[in-house]
């Protein structure tokens, strides 16, 4: 009988599991409540214990599986398979992730950045197509993504490769949290989008819903500014092109730098779909050149939150 992989997607409000076949298929899925008090110090223990039950619940043992692998925030150390400064699950010193979870399982245990894992579950079994050069982009409260080129998943000097929500597309532009100006992150994440248009309404005199929201001091959401947009709303619009624009520009360096089979958006934002794709698209073809127009596609990932369980999958499967 063929052995089988965990996966792991840890995140700040839930960690989601998922046992699946070496060519990907999702068996069994669960998930538990990410319990971030004391210092996040229960989230490991609670991991180890959640797999021990499901493998008992399910008549499984260790000697059935290849291996574990796990998606985490914050600055993650392959090597040495350790996690720290992930401040969603305020783990803010050095967390020996494989030493815990391979000691309470029996079972090798490989981690990689959340992001990064994402990139290759899309990549396997998304919208990549399995192709050997895939980029893919992550739209939600920030911008992250993640490099696979030659098959293989590009970590950088640092483990910093892959960070395109800190490409420049505005050099006089918003303030970053990481210190300097114009970074995508700061245009195309979900606030992000809400900014441009707080921004934009400062010199908008037509009529617009949207415009109006934001002079009566209501909340408006990325979400409320696409459906405005495709409502036909005028500012909405302008707001959406814009975003667009800067995303298109940073797809065009990436396509440019690495002319990958596809750059595949993914994230919360990504949820307005081929409204979104179609414009992000238009701007990409302005700003690449004649090679990497014809082989470079943008695409919308099609996994979900599954991306990420399947992606950590994946890095037991090597």
């Amino acid at each position: 009988m063929s052995k089988k992989l965990i996966g792991i997607d840890l995140g700040g409000t839930t960690a989601k599991f998922g046992i699946l076949t070496e060519e990907g298929e999702v068996q069994q899925q669960w998930a538990i409540q990410t319990n971030s008090l004391e210092d996040g110090k229960h989230i490991l223990p609670d991991i180890v214990e959640s797999i021990n039950h499901r493998l008992e619940l399910y008549g499984l043992t260790k000697d059935d599986f290849i291996g574990i692998g796990m998606g985490s925030p914050g600055t993650v150390d392959i090597k040495n398979g350790t996690v720290i400064g992930a401040y969603n699950l305020n783990w803010k010193t050095l967390q020996p992730a494989r030493e815990v979870i391979e000691g309470g399982t029996g079972i090798p245990f490989f981690i990689d950045n959340d992001a990064n894992v994402a990139a290759l579950g899309e990549r396997w079994k998304g919208a990549g197509e399995n192709d050997p050069n895939v980029v893919f982009i992550v739209l939600g409260t920030g911008v992250g993504g993640g490099i696979v080129m030659e098959g293989l998943l590009l970590h950088g000097a640092a483990g910093a490769a892959g960070e395109i929500g800190h490409i420049t597309v505005d050099p006089e532009g918003f303030e970053c949290t990481c210190g300097k100006r114009g970074c995508l992150e700061t245009v195309a994440s979900a606030t992000g989008v809400v900014r441009v248009a707080h921004q934009l309404a400062e010199s908008y005199v037509g009529d617009s819903p949207l415009v109006k929201s934001i002079n009566r001091g209501e909340a408006v959401s990325s979400k409320d500014v696409f459906v405005q947009a495709e409502a036909g709303d005028a500012f909405a619009n302008r707001v959406v092109d814009k975003v667009c624009m800067y995303l298109g520009l940073a797809c065009g360096n990436i396509g440019n730098t690495l002319n990958p089979s596809s750059i595949i958006i993914g994230g919360g934002v990504s949820a307005a779909g081929e409204f979104l794709r179609e414009k992000v698209e238009r701007y990409f073809l302005e700003y690449t050149f004649p090679t990497v127009q014809q082989t470079t596609k943008i695409k919308l990932a099609v996994l979900g939150n599954d991306a990420g369980i399947i992606g950590a999958a994946s890095l037991a499967n090597r």
